[in-house]
Formats: C-alpha cells, structure tokens, sequence
C-alpha cells in the first residue's frame, strides 16, 4: 500500500521515523495502541512535543508558525505516526479553525490565535450542530443579536466534542433572520468563560465523556470575534466542513486496524486453520484492503489541492464515506475475529490504572468499545446521506 517515494521524501520519511522513536513516549503510544483513553494532559504533552519540534500544524504554512509540508510530505507523517499509535492531533484548533482565520479572519485575528494555538494556550471547540440542525447545519437556531459593539447570543449547541476542556468555541450564529437560512449566519469565536455559557456533558455508552451540550444565555461577544462578514458565516462553514471531512477519511488510522485486524485473524483459528485463510473472512479483508488503496489516492489528491489553495470541495464528501465506511467494516471485522472473546464490556478497561486482566486476545477488550463508539463515524461530520445528496448535486448534477 505504500507510494513509491523520490529520495527527498524517503529522507522525510526516515526523519519522522528518527523523531518518533526518539520523542513519542511509550506510556503514550501503550494507551493508544491498547485502545485507552488519552487525558487532556496526554493530548497536550503530544501537542508540545510536536510544537517543539514545528510539526504541529503540517497544514499550516511556514508563515504562521506552520511546517508548509507538501501532499506527500503530510502523507508520510500520517502514515509513519498512525504506526506507531502515536495520539491523533486535536484537529478543532489546527485542521478547522486555523486554515478558515487564514483564508478568511483578520490580521489581528490570525496574529493572535494563531500562536495561541500552537503553543496550547487555547484549547478550541466546534459550535456547530444543535438540537434540530446537524446534518441539515443551515437551521441553527442560535441567536447572536448585535448590541452596540457586542454581540448577545442565546441558543444551544450539542454533540461538542471534548467542550469539557476547551477556553474557547468557534460557533455559526443566525444574525440575520429575514433571509433563506444559508444567507443569515455569522461565524463567531467566543471565550467558554463568558458569564452565560454552561456545558453539560453527554454520557456515552461506555460510561466516558466525549461530548457535550453548550447552552448560551445572554453571552456578550466583542465585534472583533466576528471572523470575516456579518452573514457570510455559511461560505466560512463550508470551507471548514471540506477540511473536516477530509481529516475524518482517517486513513492511516484504518491502515494501523488493518494491521491489527490480520494479526487476530492469523491467531484466531475457523475449522483448525487460522481465520485469515477462511475463504470466505480472507476475501472481505481483502475487499477492505482494496478500497483503503484506493481511498489513500484519493485523499493523497485532495490534500494536494488543498496545498495549492483550494479548498476541497465534494470530493471531500467522497472521502468522508468511503473514510468511515472503511473504518467500520475492519472495526466489524476485528469484532467477528475475536468471536466470543469480543463479548465483555468492561469500561474500567479503558481507564488509566485499569487492573482488570485480558480474556483472549490483547485487544479484546477494547473490541467492541470500538466497535459501538465508531458507529457515529457515519453521522458525524454531516451524514453519510447528506453527502450522497452533496456529490449527487454538485458532481452528478442531478
């Protein structure tokens, strides 16, 4: 599945390599590899030990504090982290917030949190979805009303995730209420300390806290924090939305299952033969396989766009589908591979000083932890629907 790299890439490649055997710490790729949750203190050594180095934000260019990496150098560092279970970078801040300030926010905006971000001094939350508009994001009913050189904001968000530990949220307001949806909404940054603001935390199957409610009442918000237009909000959404989707694709974190998936299912034994050689398991995985090849190209092309300037577009809700179709289909299969080792749930398992022991295979029980918590890959983001309907309207026409 790899690409054929020039002698350049492949020196990155050996780089990276260098850097992470030397840098990423074990306590922390353990956790990951296991499938335990990170604290907020991991994500943010992870982060510091990434700033430190200047590849944090490989998205950004070198101008704001950024490692101006090309499609296949950003490839690579995907590809090399996501194999050694390093933790996934926290993507509110520097993979959607970041690129919209650049494009579209102020000077003062962007040479104010910009830095911010990459040295951890804010830690960002998305303010999109609520109670009645998710997928359908155009009706967001919250409420900014503009009072002199404030803005009043009432109203709800949901299904924030890790709110719990964000300073700051980026929000799309309703300004403007007299004219169709898309055309009234602002896009706002506001500081979670503002009097008014109160989270509530969503519990998740598992018994973990990964989203949350946000409730606005009477939040006042200076002018300065509207990025761009008033009312221009929809197009800044949009732009954001490309570069959510494409991150949420995750191929190389479907790569790093793909592994952990053939490793059970050559230990895991159908008929007195390992299962990897059950026709029948043999040809999904390889289906899989397949399809992830092809994805890769893919969102290698977008990537490549978006280094160039633009701003993915539909494309990105190819990738958002196929991403997190992919990912459920290895995370079912690892959970059929496990059999009936799969079947605990223990959610103290997943906790840092866990004593509880192993039954069958290491990842066990972890299996179906991941099984149920990606379900909501496919809603996520916007629906799977919702981006059929997208590439049927803007690449298909119909």
């Amino acid at each position: 599945m790899d690409l054929t790299y020039n002698p350049e890439e492949l020196e990155f490649r050996n780089e990276v390599r260098r850097f992470l055997a030397e840098k990423l710490p074990k306590r922390l790729s353990e956790k990951v590899r296991l499938g335990k949750g990170l604290t907020k203190a991991d994500m943010e050594e992870w982060h510091a030990i990434l700033n430190g180095r200047g590849w944090l934000a490989g998205n950004w260019p070198k101008e704001h504090g950024g490692a101006g990496w090309n499609a296949v150098q950003r490839h690579i560092f995907e590809e090399e982290t996501t194999a050694v279970f390093a933790p996934r970078i926290v993507p509110f801040g520097l993979a959607m917030l970041g690129p919209v300030l650049q494009a579209f926010g102020s000077k003062e905006q962007n040479a104010h949190y910009l830095p911010r971000i990459l040295n951890g001094d804010d830690w960002w939350c998305q303010g999109y979805s609520e109670p009645g508009a998710g997928s359908d994001l155009a009706s967001v009913k919250t409420r900014a009303v503009r009072a002199g050189d404030h803005y009043i904001v009432n109203g709800q968000k949901t299904w924030t995730t890790l709110g719990q530990h964000a300073n700051m949220i980026f929000c799309l307001v309703r300004t403007n209420t007299e004219v169709k949806p898309q055309a009234g909404i602002s896009f706002l940054l506001i500081d979670m300390e503002t009097p008014g603001i109160t989270v509530r935390p969503i519990r998740l199957l598992d018994g973990s806290v990964e989203v949350n409610e946000v409730f606005f009442d009477d939040v006042k918000v200076p002018v300065e924090n509207l990025v761009g237009k008033e009312n221009d909000g929809w197009t800044y959404a949009k732009f954001l939305l490309t570069h959510e989707r494409t991150n949420i694709a995750g191929v190389g974190f479907s790569r790093a299952a793909l592994v952990a998936l053939k490793q059970v299912a050559r230990a895991q034994t159908s008929g007195g033969k390992p299962l990897l050689e059950n026709p029948h398991f043999a040809a999904r995985i390889a289906k899989v396989e397949i399809d992830l090849m092809a994805m890769a190209t893919t969102n290698l092309r977008m990537i490549s766009k978006a280094a160039r300037g633009q701003a993915p577009g539909a494309e990105s809700s190819m990738l958002k589908i196929k991403g997190t179709v992919i990912r459920q289909e290895i995370n079912d299969l690892t959970r059929r591979a496990m059999g009936p080792y799969a079947l605990p749930y223990i959610p103290a398992a997943l906790e840092d000083g866990s004593n509880e022991e192993t039954v069958g295979p290491e990842l066990a029980a972890v299996s179906a932890p991941q099984y149920f918590n990606n379900r909501k890959l496919s809603i996520f983001g916007g629906s799977n629907e919702i981006q059929r309907t997208i590439i049927s309207k803007a690449i298909l026409e119909l």
